[in-house]
């Protein structure tokens, strides 16, 4: 197989974390379905968490979740690393150490099948980085191409990162630059230039596992992954289920190079629109208004980093830590407060200088 002529971008409609059901659709779905539970679900549907947990003993938890996506680069084996570091993120970001994953897959079997190796092949590169091993999968033949994981990990009971304990006076520190749904929709659509190309890959095929290991040390209150629904989605989630207030200083938000050629070129998914949709009634911007920054806080991530909500004392520390490990472009981005007559709890504040 020649991985230079195969698009694979080309060959769905439409790509990574951008390609999900519209927030506000799925939650009318799923509002009326009575969904059984028992004393040992620790995180269920209810807080829209990362993952579900449940509990085995007092010191033992088994963290559960799934994610798979159409190819948001052309070349197979980093399309493949992507889709397993994603999946693997959901359990990084409740503070687990993953243990095993099943493959998801969708390949229409008349195509080049060197092209599904090299997919597999990558999803087991990232699966034995991180420590984990795969265990088995499922396989359907589709037209459209989809590849992911259901992915287990560990916890202990008392040390769930959930998105449900953020504390006011936190910090929040954001450890990937924002922009890979931008920037995915240029590949798919046009070219990027090798410099900024590169960037993307390396944030998307890394693992959030330094991010999770370091916010262990540093005693973190809450976490989550910021993917599908944008820094705004995954954050109005923290600011409800923790009833707390969240303020972003926009001007600090980590971004990828090449973002706002791409915005001028109008490279936006279908997700800024949607996930605009499903905060509309959570976010307030305050101050003068980036448009650009705006857009970057709506757009649907791959492979994202952890949002990550640490007391105020730890919070220099935790970044030291975050780029001693090689998370370079993690930032203090903002801070949880109380409540307020002006600010009811599930607000996101997005503050412009």
């Amino acid at each position: 197989m020649d991985k230079e002529k195969v698009r694979l971008t080309q060959m769905v409609t439409s790509a990574g974390c951008a390609a999900k059901i519209f927030p506000d659709i799925l939650s009318e779905t799923l509002k009326d379905i009575k969904w059984a539970t028992n004393e040992n679900v620790l995180v269920g549907f209810e807080g829209k968490d990362d993952a579900g947990v449940y509990k085995i003993n007092d010191k033992l938890a088994l963290i559960h979740t799934t994610d798979f996506f159409t190819p948001v680069v052309d070349d197979p084996f980093i399309f493949g690393q992507i889709a397993a570091a994603n999946a693997l993120s959901d359990v990084y970001a409740m503070g687990g150490v993953p243990i095993n994953a099943l493959n998801i897959l969708a390949f229409p079997q008349k195509e080049d099948l060197s092209i599904l190796r090299e997919i597999l092949k990558g999803g087991s590169d990232k699966i034995n980085e991180s420590g984990a091993v795969i265990i088995g999968g499922h396989s359907i033949d589709i037209t459209n191409i989809v590849y992911g994981m259901a992915v287990t990990g560990t916890i202990d009971p008392e040390n769930i990162k959930g998105n449900n304990t953020a504390k006011p006076g936190d910090k929040l520190i954001l450890t990937k630059a924002l922009g890979t749904g931008i920037l995915n929709n240029a590949i798919k659509f046009s070219f990027l230039e090798k410099k900024i190309y590169d960037q993307l890959i390396s944030s998307m095929t890394r693992l959030n596992k330094n991010a999770s290991e370091c916010m262990l040390r540093l005693n973190a209150n809450a976490c989550t992954d910021i993917t599908g629904f944008g820094l705004a989605g995954h954050s109005m989630q923290m600011a409800k289920a923790s009833n707390v207030v969240i303020r972003f200083e926009m001007d600090l938000l980590p971004v990828m190079e090449g973002t706002d050629e791409a915005i001028k070129d109008n490279y936006l998914t279908r997700g800024d629109r949607s996930n605009r949709e499903y905060t509309k009634n959570s976010v307030i911007s305050t101050g003068t208004v980036n448009k650009n920054l705006e857009h970057l806080a709506y757009d649907p991530q791959t492979s994202g980093g952890l949002l990550i909500s640490v007391p105020a004392e730890n919070a220099t520390m935790l970044l030291l830590e975050l780029e001693k490990g090689g998370d370079i472009f993690s930032k203090i981005v903002g801070e949880i407060s109380e409540p307020s007559d002006e600010y009811k709890a599930g607000t996101v504040i997005f503050n412009y200088n």
